[in-house]
């Protein structure tokens, strides 16, 4: 039988990626066979009995891979504390454990993806991978051409300066303007801290696009499962094809 280092299990089982997974080992959240295991290169298989935070934790035989248009008010985790609705409350799998890949802020909506799979989160969310995301922002005013350079050039935030984005105006909404933001990082309300940094605070945000995958006519709340080509549009079909989506 297949023997995992433990973190990989995790990952695989859509626990979190494998650097999430390493952190939640080193808190002690995660037992082998009754015992409390820190250590990320313990070996486990299938067999084994592996619980996190007390629920047991399995490698899915079936893979499930899920893109939907996030609500406002809705928050990207498998749960919450305070008895928020969060995304997969809206995906009627009740045999299935999903995770969010990455985050939407509870006030943005627009594309994310739910999956049982660690190693595919992995593949979208580590920066190595560089899957640039695109968001639609309603600001307040319209920004300058000076200061939208600002923000394809980067910009200085707290904690330091941004890679270069893509950033354009699309259109008005009243005084105001859509800006179409692409950026390849994943900081924390990243997009609202750089328009913000060139005095266009956020009215509304929604993310468009990840890589080549739009958000397309699904409509807030829905979602559906990933086809070929939306594999082909995140990875590019020959490296869909070498890691086995297509």
């Amino acid at each position: 039988m297949e023997e995992f280092r433990l973190q990989k299990f995790l990952a695989a089982a859509g626990v979190a990626s494998r650097r999430a997974s390493e952190v939640i080992i080193a808190e002690g959240r995660v037992w082998v066979n009754g015992k409390r295991v820190t250590d990320p290169a313990v070996k486990v298989t299938q067999k084994d009995r592996v619980t996190v935070d007390g629920k047991p934790v399995r490698i899915a035989r079936t893979k499930v891979y899920i893109m939907m248009n996030k609500p406002l008010s809705v928050i990207s985790s498998a749960s919450d504390d305070r008895e928020r609705k969060c995304v997969v409350d809206l995906v009627d799998m009740p045999d299935v454990r999903l995770f969010p890949v990455g985050r939407l802020d509870y006030d943005t909506s627009g594309l994310i993806l739910l999956t049982n799979d660690g190693d595919f989160m992995q593949r979208i969310t580590h920066p190595s991978f560089e899957i640039w995301k695109t968001y639609e922002a309603v600001v307040k005013g319209t920004p300058k051409e000076s200061e939208l350079k600002k923000l394809r050039e980067g910009v200085e935030l707290e904690d330091g300066m941004t890679l270069p984005a893509h950033a354009d105006v699309v259109g008005y909404k009243g005084n105001n303007a859509i800006v179409e933001i692409t950026i390849r990082e994943g900081r924390n309300r990243q997009v609202r801290r750089m328009l913000e940094k060139i005095n266009h605070p956020v009215i509304a945000l929604k993310r468009t696009q990840l890589g080549g995958l739009n958000v397309g006519a699904l409509k807030e709340g829905e979602w559906r499962n990933l086809k070929r080509a939306d594999f082909e549009a995140l990875f590019g079909r020959t490296e869909a094809k070498e890691y086995g989506y297509v």
